[in-house]
């Protein structure tokens, strides 16, 4: 793909190689480049669509169009929104995409972002769908990997936590399907990784999946450590969340088992997966990973508006 301009941004397995190293490069020349880049996206209005709560996803979106001189419209909760009145999400977008140039959406249902691109006049990008995707967070993600590890190709990465429902996970694995990486899928049995996504990696060839549900014997071969919550409300039985809830926590006391150079890496927001005791140790750069979705949002933006050629 490389050329994003009026594309839409819908999942993670729409991304090569080239897309991605194409995108980092960009987050980097915009970021070492602020002032030329200041006023790239005047006179032009992103509409955020948040049907679900956001903090850093929605935020980060809206301060990137803002950096990059551009203005933002939308909502951040349904209840504010036609949508209380019944209004579909096809009909939203229909009316949305006459306000603005590019919609950024986040929707509870899965293959929501899908359903919003057919209806849309105006590029769509994908800001979390359900338990489904999540392609911008994992952008960030391999930024963030990019850059605090000095590459990706030959790291062993371990997604822990709730691989099943958590959507950033899902879409960081369908990037990191593009790098020569071994992948350690840490979790309980009833939140292992999704069969959809494991059959996408080993058809593409490239990385070496390990699957376990032993915590303490995995992290210190761990040159990345990403961490999850485990997503109360996306199970249909509450019971088995009070069984896993608890099941992973990082803590003080591991961090003597870790390699020196080991990142501990979130997505946030966290309940009691990390202990609030480690950010400040080097190794945690979750809040630094915030920064880096800031960096990677304004390249999406502009690449897909066409303004970085």
């Amino acid at each position: 793909m490389t050329s994003l301009e009026g594309n839409d941004i819908i999942s993670a397995k729409q991304f090569s190689r080239e897309d991605l190293e194409y995108l980092l490069d960009w987050a980097i020349k915009i970021e070492q480049n602020k002032k030329k880049y200041s006023e790239c996206m005047k006179g032009k209005i992103m509409g955020t669509l948040f049907y679900e709560p956001s903090t850093r996803t929605r935020l980060s979106f809206e301060s990137a169009m803002l950096r990059l001189g551009g203005s933002v419209t939308g909502f951040s909760s349904a209840t504010v929104s036609s949508v209380k009145k019944g209004e579909t999400l096809a009909d939203t977008i229909r009316t949305v995409s006459n306000y603005t140039d590019l919609i950024v959406l986040r929707h509870n249902k899965d293959g929501s972002a899908t359903h919003a691109a057919r209806f849309s006049d105006v590029p769509v990008i994908n800001a979390g769908s359900g338990s489904g995707e999540h392609p911008t967070q994992s952008l960030l993600d391999l930024l963030t990997i990019q850059l605090e590890c000095g590459k990706v190709d030959g790291l062993n990465i371990g997604l822990i936590g709730d691989l099943k429902f958590g959507r950033t996970v899902h879409s960081l694995t369908y990037l990191l399907a593009n790098y020569d990486v071994n992948l350690y899928l840490i979790s309980p049995h009833i939140l292992k990784m999704q069969n959809r996504v494991m059959d996408y990696v080993q058809r593409k060839g490239n990385v070496n999946i390990n699957e376990t549900t032993d915590f303490l014997e995995t992290i210190p071969k761990l040159d990345v450590i990403y961490m999850t919550r485990i997503q109360k409300e996306r199970f249909p039985d509450p019971e088995e969340y009070e069984q896993v809830k608890d099941v992973f926590k990082f803590e003080k006391k591991h961090i003597s088992i870790l390699k020196p150079n080991a990142k501990i890496m979130h997505p946030l927001p966290r309940v009691n997966e990390i202990s609030p005791e480690i950010d400040n140790i080097p190794n945690a750069i979750y809040f630094k990973q915030t920064y880096y979705g800031l960096m990677m949002r304004k390249a999406v933006i502009g690449l897909v508006m066409g303004v970085f050629k």
